[in-house]
């Protein structure tokens, strides 16, 4: 069952994504052995095989060694071009608040290189990416949860530790996903993402208990800090798509950073999305607003990780905001926070007058 497990000349190299929408194709497999107990382990081994890509056996999910790479930051590098394929066991949900009440297990990990993402730290030492193939047995968990909180709505959050449009063109698991919480009176399913490809998405049956959001951001973040996702002209554009097929949807702008002509860089992104929504119905849109922060440690990843990024992350600069466990991070000072909210809570009003901004922080 090892598949292909030569070298490959992709392995190791640094090159722009150059699938449509930047779908994620991995240079290099993994595969636990019990996931191939499973159709859709079964299903990627065999399509994995088929296009000749280096597949290698692993004894867990969470201990995946081997990724090729002379210096840490070639591994780290080497490692978010990997994909790890195994069964989750821990089917206790986390927590997802304020976006839901739960976590629903999907995909760990994320092939894009957004610099400031916080997964630099929480999934530090494995940015692999990892796909989950015991659907079942999660959506059975999930009805649990659902039972026992009705007649409560119960919402899950599927993007709390990856990107999982970016892998559902291998998959089909988010439409799984998708078309179960259709049939959960109760249940809800929301995941936010940075790729546009979601065409396969369009026609499910999903009954408006799925709320699709698209990340977003000034031109100049996108620009800047977030390599190998889609464009910003093709998340909106997804997002258009998305709304006329009927699902709620939502824009996450985050981080929100102040940088040369911030003010402008947002007022045009608001008035795009009004530009390409104003004639499609909006019974139900929503905005999430996070302002950029970060810790010591990810300062510390990050440039070791992308050594010429822009992304200014100057301690002087900021005030600390105290966390549980007495951790703390950098936030911007309490006037750039005003600032910050004025225009967006000015904007979205003007643009978008019936939408919701679900919160601020």
């Amino acid at each position: 069952m090892s598949g292909n497990s030569g070298t490959n000349p992709r392995i190791g190299q640094t090159r722009k994504e150059d699938h449509p929408l930047n779908r994620f194709e991995p240079d290099l497999v993994f595969f636990e052995p019990a996931a191939l107990e499973y159709p859709l382990g079964r299903k990627l081994h065999e399509r994995f095989q088929a296009l000749g890509t280096p597949i290698r056996m692993t004894t867990s999910h969470n201990r995946v060694t081997g990724i090729p790479g002379d210096s840490e930051t070639e591994k780290y590098r080497n490692a978010k071009r990997t994909l790890v394929v195994g069964v989750r066991k821990t089917l206790d949900f986390d927590t997802s608040k304020p976006s839901a009440e739960y976590a629903i297990p999907l995909t760990t990990g994320c092939a894009g290189h957004c610099h400031y993402c916080y997964l630099q730290t929480t999934m530090s030492a494995k940015p692999y990416v990892r796909i989950y193939v015991n659907l079942d047995d999660i959506l059975e968990r999930a009805k649990r949860y659902i039972e026992e909180r009705k007649p409560e709505i119960t919402r899950f959050e599927a993007a709390c530790t990856g990107d999982p449009v970016s892998l559902e063109h291998m998959t089909g698991a988010l439409g799984k996903y998708i078309e179960f919480m259709a049939d959960q009176p109760y249940g809800r399913l929301r995941f936010v993402t940075k790729f546009a490809d979601v065409d396969s998405l369009l026609p499910l049956r999903h009954g408006g208990h799925t709320r699709i959001r698209f990340s977003v951001n000034s031109d100049y973040v996108v620009r800047h800090f977030e390599p190998a996702t889609s464009s910003l002209e093709e998340r909106i554009e997804a997002a258009g798509r998305v709304a006329e097929a009927g699902y709620p949807l939502g824009f996450i702008i985050a981080p929100i950073m102040k940088h040369d002509g911030w003010q402008d860089g947002y007022w045009r992104l608001l008035e795009t999305l009004h530009n390409r929504l104003k004639h499609v119905p909006l019974s139900d849109l929503t905005f999430e607003l996070i302002q950029h922060r970060f810790t010591k440690t990810a300062k510390n990843t990050i440039l070791r990780r992308y050594p010429k990024t822009k992304l200014v992350m100057d301690e002087d600069e900021r005030r600390i905001k105290w966390g549980r466990y007495g951790k703390f991070k950098y936030v911007y000072p309490a006037e750039t926070v005003e600032e910050f909210q004025e225009l967006f809570e000015h904007g979205i009003r003007s643009f978008f007058p019936q939408a919701e901004i679900a919160y601020f922080v």
